[in-house]
């Protein structure tokens, strides 16, 4: 591991000024995937700005409506809140599939916007990797592939993002608050991470300088139809191969409103807004939900080791929407499919 300086600022305007004094440096809170990546000399950074102790970035508040989550509220704390568990079940859902308790009660709702690729080629340095060093080449492609991504992928990169709670915020339609050095912004949670293309390097829109604030849920229902499917290759503690965050407005026996987000597919959660539209006034049945999977895939990709997730995405699909249709959300306590 790199040596590093560690600095505690108790304000955000000095967590900026640290972050910008020179040198690579990185904020950090939980740390539950920073650190990993610094013992395998992944990230090098030679400052550590610890922003754990920042006000009022911990609380989870109602605005306009809606919550806002504060960036270093912990998902166990983000997943038992009661106002998230009655409106925006989904979202508790998905943090409760991912992790262990221990790593839930460190981990924070900024770090999870902002963890990196698990490909097995990022995290050994002694690999070329374009992500980690841009230019060397994605063996990934050539190589061992199973756990990779199938849309959205370039010739640069097929890694995949693998946060569980990512896919709910993208289902959700969240924002991200940030500030830096030239104020602060919202980013729409679908323009917050971006995928490979030239360059394989950036994970996210946010810029070198900013901090994450809060990310802001909106005011809408979708407590009652919903559902998070994740498969993958071992019960618990392990990454999503296919994983589908499903929420529906129901009108009757109609679809009124629709979201779908795909997680272990791509880059970043993969919304496909047009096959939502699909749905919008239909009768929920098996046709429709296979046509809406059939969209979603259109482009799909597979390689040496990772086509199977092309028809294994097809049914995650119509069993996570014919599951939020019923009201039957997936249990994450009892983990077998419905």
């Amino acid at each position: 591991m790199t040596p590093f300086t560690y600095s505690r600022p108790t304000d955000v305007a000095t967590a900026l000024r640290e972050h910008a004094a020179g040198g690579p440096a990185q904020f950090i809170a939980g740390g539950t995937n920073l650190l990993d990546l610094m013992k395998y000399d992944v990230e090098r950074p030679m400052r550590l700005i610890d922003v754990t102790h920042l006000p009022g970035l911990g609380d989870i508040e109602e605005v306009e409506g809606g919550l806002r989550l504060g960036a270093l509220t912990t998902n166990s704390q983000v997943a038992y809140d009661a106002r998230v568990q009655q409106r925006y079940p989904l979202l508790s859902s998905t943090i409760l599939a991912g992790a262990t308790p221990q790593l839930r009660n460190a981990a924070t709702t900024g770090g999870n916007c902002l963890q990196r690729t698990r490909c097995y080629y990022f995290y050994d340095a002694a690999t070329p990797c374009n992500k980690r060093e841009p230019g060397t080449g994605c063996p990934a492609i050539g190589g061992v592939n199973r756990i990779h991504a199938i849309l959205g992928t370039s010739e640069h990169c097929i890694a995949t993002n693998p946060s569980d709670m990512c896919v709910a915020l993208a289902a959700l339609a969240a924002t991200v608050r940030v500030t830096g050095q030239d104020g602060e912004r919202a980013i729409p949670f679908a323009e917050f991470h971006r995928l490979p293309g030239d360059e394989p390097q950036r994970d996210t829109t946010l810029r070198p300088d900013e901090l994450i604030l809060s990310v802001d849920l909106p005011a809408e229902d979708f407590g009652q139809h919903y559902t998070y499917l994740k498969l993958r290759d071992r019960a618990s503690y392990a990454f999503a191969l296919v994983s589908a965050a499903v929420a529906l407005q129901m009108d009757g026996g109609t679809i009124k409103q629709a979201r779908l987000a795909l997680g272990g597919v791509a880059h970043k959660p993969w919304r496909d807004e047009e096959a939502e539209d699909l749905l919008r006034g239909k009768q929920p049945g098996t046709d429709a939900f296979e046509a809406v999977a059939d969209h979603v895939l259109r482009d799909a990709k597979g390689y040496s080791h990772n086509a199977f997730k092309i028809p294994l995405a097809r049914r995650v699909i119509v069993r996570a929407l014919s599951q939020a249709a019923a009201g039957t959300p997936q249990s994450q306590s009892d983990k077998r499919i419905r």
